[in-house]
């Protein structure tokens, strides 16, 4: 293939770019602040000590097994609001809407039964290794405190997916980032004020980081439905939302074959990276600490190519749905050009800043070293990162949900899950170099992915 050939297929014009852009921006910047804070957040519970930061990264590993869920759990229906939108059926996104809000108040009842029940056997998973880098005991402690205070938020974080994914399925991607930016924004005052004991508010630690999770997530949600409900011309779908809450037998069997492959893929996917995690916390607290830094830090920049993820879904999604195949192959291509572009470039950041970053936290010399040394290895595998999330998004836009169960969660638990576990436990070897090891296998995956996209298994309309 000549090279004006490969520019024509994986470079668009300035137009397309426009129109890229103008879905990927909002979240990418709605994203980006969001895990901005989420760092100073980081460093402000790390600036207390190594046992609270441990503590609360072990509580937000776990969560993210929920958050996961919740995304897989709302994908299915998802896939079917942006194909509904294409194509103009106000009444179709009505019932996925209403099959959201279902889906949502079965998961969070069933999450906060698990972390009510068996919260400290979960988080005591974590601290099976040495006392390398503090006391477990006391880590323990504080991630218990954390816990119990930020099940409070639970349900506004699955009411605001269902509103906001619902908006961005729809082409509205501004006013979730908007509401997004001031949640954080107060969670990062709160922080302020709660952690440290500021302008007469008492010191409060982990549990004041808790409680001001828990207001900034009420505060997006009202500014999310409030919006929603006051612009019925821009959410035409919201007019006669709750004049009943049942979903057609027909179209939950539809929506749910569908979407339980995406909810089992983040349920399973997301618990394989929690148990490659515990793997590699066998090494005792220092890891722990480090991992979460690199984690933290490397969340920021990663937004660039992430947002990709969700330009692949709704621009493809909505092609898909119209009928537009050949418009749908060719921005995907574009966008995976440009999803590995921008990962890139956030390779070269990360590893050029990696020294840096873990001098801002008040932990042990061991955990820095092991976080800067976390993120270096992460900031090689960037772009392959970038291909690999745009693949996913590409396969998922079709509705082929079996494939990306396939692609993503059998690979975590047949390759990597037993990487981590066998070289943590039998070898000797430096963390690092597991979790190079581990890295280095995702190579398999991006072949297939390659595969599977070029061949176009994703190009299929599911609405008409």
């Amino acid at each position: 293939m000549s090279v004006t050939s490969l520019r024509k297929k994986f470079i668009g014009d300035r137009a397309f770019y426009r129109r890229v852009l103008a879905v990927a921006v909002p979240i990418m910047i709605q994203s980006g602040i969001t895990n901005f804070v989420s760092l100073l957040d980081n460093i402000m519970v790390g600036r207390i000590g190594t046992e609270q930061m441990s503590g609360v990264a072990i509580v937000n590993q776990l969560f993210f097994v929920f958050y996961l869920c919740i995304f897989g759990g709302f994908a299915g229906a998802g896939i079917f609001t942006a194909q509904y939108y294409g194509c103009g059926d106000m009444e179709g996104i009505r019932h996925t809407f209403r099959y959201k809000l279902w889906m949502g108040v079965i998961l969070v009842g069933g999450a906060c039964a698990v972390f009510l029940s068996h919260g400290t056997e979960l988080v005591g998973l974590y601290l099976n290794g040495s006392n390398d880098g503090g006391d477990l005991a006391a880590a323990l402690g504080y991630a218990l405190d954390y816990m119990r205070i930020s099940l409070i938020g639970l349900p506004a974080f699955m009411l605001v997916q269902v509103y906001a994914n619902t908006l961005r399925e729809c082409g509205e991607t501004v006013v979730p980032m908007e509401a997004g930016l001031v949640a954080v924004f107060v969670n990062l005052i709160f922080n302020y004020l709660l952690i440290y004991g500021k302008f007469g508010f008492p010191v409060l630690g982990v549990v004041g980081a808790a409680m001001a999770t828990v207001i900034s997530r009420y505060v997006e949600l009202l500014i999310v439905t409030v919006w929603t409900h006051r612009n019925p011309e821009k959410c035409p779908f919201i007019v006669g939302m709750y004049r009943k809450l049942s979903v057609p037998g027909d179209l939950i069997r539809k929506y749910f074959i569908t979407g339980s492959p995406l909810l089992i893929n983040e349920c399973l996917w997301s618990v394989g990276v929690a148990v490659v995690a515990q793997s590699y916390s066998m090494r005792g607290l220092n890891v722990v600490a480090g991992q979460n830094i690199a984690n933290t830090i490397s969340n920021v920049f990663n937004v660039a190519f992430f947002a990709m993820g969700d330009a692949v879904a709704i621009i493809v999604g909505q092609h898909l749905g119209a009928g537009r195949y050949k418009e749908a192959r060719d921005d995907d291509n574009k966008i995976i050009a440009f999803s590995v572009m921008l990962a890139t470039g956030v390779g070269i950041i990360v590893f050029l800043t990696a020294p840096f970053f873990p001098m801002l936290y008040n932990t042990t010399p061991e955990a820095r070293r092991i976080a800067m040394h976390f993120l270096m290895v992460q900031a090689l595998f960037t772009p392959l990162m970038g291909f690999l999330h745009a693949s996913y998004f590409t396969l998922r836009s079709g509705g082929r949900t079996i494939i990306t169960f396939l692609f993503d969660s059998a690979f975590m638990w047949l390759v990597s899950v037993p990487l981590a576990y066998v070289f943590s436990r039998f070898t000797d070897w430096y963390v690092i170099w597991v979790f190079a090891i581990v890295q280095m296998a995702e190579w398999i995956k991006c072949a297939i992915g390659f595969i599977l996209v070029k061949k176009g298994v994703w190009m299929k309309n599911i609405v008409k």
